[in-house]
């Protein structure tokens, strides 16, 4: 099938130094996705229709319902009226696991989250990833924020979308997916990396969103051990990055910003502590 494209061109009128004009600005599209596993719908988004492989790769994995790429048999892209329903077919085993978790799904608690059957599940534990080895230096860091600023395209036709990207030191960003959703991009980023071959635990996650605790979670399913973002954390997630044993940077701009877990991890290139 042929994907809708990721922009429109919408008219509008623009003040600027005082100064009103016509014109038009270009905006990104955002359409319903469904994700269903043995053609039973799982759960139903709103995001940007590229990179969906990716996309059904990467929220299989952080959702729990596979544990790597090889639990994947094929992924069919269908339009299904105004959006699209990414059919995601699993081997034999994640199935059947799948089908065990439908059962206990069908009980009347439901607190309305994506793939989520119960308010416990929102703030589940994740996995520890304090054993990852990976440092990372202020230049480095500066660096990976740079790349993924670069690397948006369709950041920059829009300003209206997120961006997360793998770093890995000495080979830069390696891959960069973008959405109109946050946790989209991030989901979208984790099924880049295991489709590329690689692991979480070669590179950090950097991102242009806030940090909730959703991205944390996310980040550590991967099995990253560094998490940088430009803007701020919750308290939720950096009660999580903790427990977890994952870094957590934020508010990253070029060389400044703010290490609030871990930070044996990060050479900040500095002489003195000043309180």
């Amino acid at each position: 099938m042929t994907a809708p494209g990721t922009t429109a061109t919408a008219p509008r009128i623009a003040r600027r130094d005082g100064i009103v004009r016509e014109g038009t600005r270009v905006v990104p599209e955002e359409v319903p996705i469904a994700f269903s596993y043995g053609g039973s719908t799982h759960a139903v988004m709103m995001g940007t229709p590229a990179d969906l492989a990716d996309f059904a790769l990467g929220f299989s994995l952080t959702e729990g319902i596979v544990s790597s790429a090889a639990d994947i048999a094929a992924i069919d892209i269908l339009k299904a009226g105004d959006g699209l329903d990414v059919q995601v077919t699993l081997v034999d085993d994640a199935a059947d696991a799948l089908r065990v978790r439908r059962r206990h799904m069908a009980g009347p608690v439901g607190c309305g989250l994506c793939g989520i059957e119960s308010i416990e599940q929102a703030t589940r534990a994740v996995p520890d990833v304090s054993g990852v080895p990976l440092t990372l230096d202020h230049r480095q860091i500066a660096a990976a924020i740079a790349a993924l600023n670069d690397g948006q395209p369709l950041h920059r036709l829009t300003h209206a979308v997120h961006g997360a990207g793998f770093f890995i030191p000495g080979e830069g960003l390696i891959a960069v997916r973008e959405d109109v959703g946050r946790h989209n991009a991030l989901d979208k980023l984790c099924g880049a990396v295991l489709a590329a071959g690689r692991q979480g635990h070669e590179g950090a996650v950097v991102v242009t969103s806030r940090i909730s605790v959703e991205m944390v979670q996310k980040a550590a399913i991967l099995g990253a051990g560094i998490l940088i973002a430009i803007s701020a954390p919750t308290a939720l997630a950096l009660r999580t990055a903790e427990t977890a044993g994952l870094t957590l940077i934020a508010l990253a701009r070029g060389e400044d910003f703010e290490i609030f877990t871990h930070p044996h991890r990060i050479s900040a290139g500095v002489s003195a502590h000043v309180a």
